[in-house]
């Protein structure tokens, strides 16, 4: 849909005005084009392996790059960001197992995709007609690279958008609609000379400043890897059973982190009292009571399982029986 700057200018701040009224904490647009930046960085990354068992990461190469083959008639890309960091009261103590902190609460995918609906509902109501498709870490969509070319934040040496005054304990979603907008500009690296997550991952899955070998990484083994948990690894992982922190933990630009506001993303109460002896007894029953509406479900009770063998030295990482692997993403 073509339009004048003035009205450009008009619909934007009404986009932006509408997200922060859902609860997105920031907005940003960029212009739907190809990436030429990360073509290269992401053909490298993939010829060197770093995708590991997530094959996944190999399909629609194409359409990671240029979202007008996600979208017919793309024009802009719509970046938003949803904190999910919890309260201090909310989070696990240091001395039990542990999950990411972004799958404490509801899953993020079905929160988010509901905002991003009605987002598209209000601006097809203020604008008109309005085509294009919502986007939450289900399809090729190369998230931290629109958000940062929107302005958002940049990635950090942790692979991770970092946003001034915020950190990065936050969710991010695209919109990519059919519709010319107002579009932000990137803003600089603030990483400067700092290597604190460099030095503080355990299996050094972040191999040099902005490079991070997936196949190395805490969340890959207690995530995605389906099959039996490298021996070379074991007391490697810490006290992490679905995911890991540690790279967001240590990073100085957290300090500015502030907790969620969105009730959904907040825990199970059951979940902080939870002891290692506790996780080593867990039944189907307290994991469907503890994560029935969590991205934990991803792993699944077996998964978890294993991880907590794992971790504890209970157990090898046996491969897990008859699991699913990850679904195919949408055209």
């Amino acid at each position: 849909m073509l339009a004048s700057d003035l009205t450009r200018a008009e619909w934007t701040g009404f986009i932006k005005r509408r997200a922060a009224e859902l609860g997105f904490m920031a907005c940003g647009i960029s212009k739907a084009d190809f990436l030429e930046e990360e073509a290269p960085r992401l053909e490298q990354w993939l010829a060197r392996g770093m995708q590991g068992e997530m094959r996944w990461m190999e399909n629609h190469f194409d359409k990671r790059l240029d979202p007008r083959r996600l979208v017919d008639g793309a024009k802009s890309v719509i970046s938003l960001l949803l904190n999910y960091y919890p309260a201090q009261e909310d989070q696990q103590p240091d001395d039990t197992l542990k999950v990411s902190k972004y799958a404490y609460g509801r899953d993020y995918h079905h929160v988010i995709k509901d905002k991003l609906k009605h987002l598209m509902w209000d601006m097809q109501a203020h604008i008109g007609e309005v085509g294009g498709r919502a986007f939450v870490d289900s399809a090729p969509v190369l998230d931290k690279a629109w958000a940062k070319k929107s302005g958002l934040g940049w990635v950090g040496k942790n692979s991770n958008l970092i946003t001034p005054g915020a950190g990065s304990f936050y969710f991010i979603a695209e919109l990519i609609v059919d519709v010319e907008l107002s579009y932000d500009g990137p803003i600089r690296d603030y990483c400067g000379s700092c290597t604190r997550c460099l030095d503080a991952c355990p299996t050094q899955a972040i191999t040099e400043p902005y490079i991070v070998d997936g196949s190395k990484c805490i969340s890959y083994f207690t995530i995605e890897l389906k099959d039996q948990l490298p021996a070379d690894v074991q007391g490697q992982l810490g006290n992490w059973i679905f995911g890991c922190d540690i790279c967001q933990d240590v990073c100085p630009w957290n300090r500015f982190a502030r907790p969620t506001t969105e009730e959904q993303f907040r825990p199970h109460p059951h979940l902080q009292q939870m002891r290692e002896a506790d996780w080593q007894e867990i039944t189907q029953e307290v994991f469907q009571t503890l994560f029935r509406h969590s991205a934990v479900k991803r792993t699944g009770y077996a998964g978890l399982q294993r991880n907590i063998a794992f971790v504890t030295g209970k157990g090898p990482g046996e491969p897990l029986p008859g699991a699913a692997a990850r679904p195919a993403e949408p055209d």
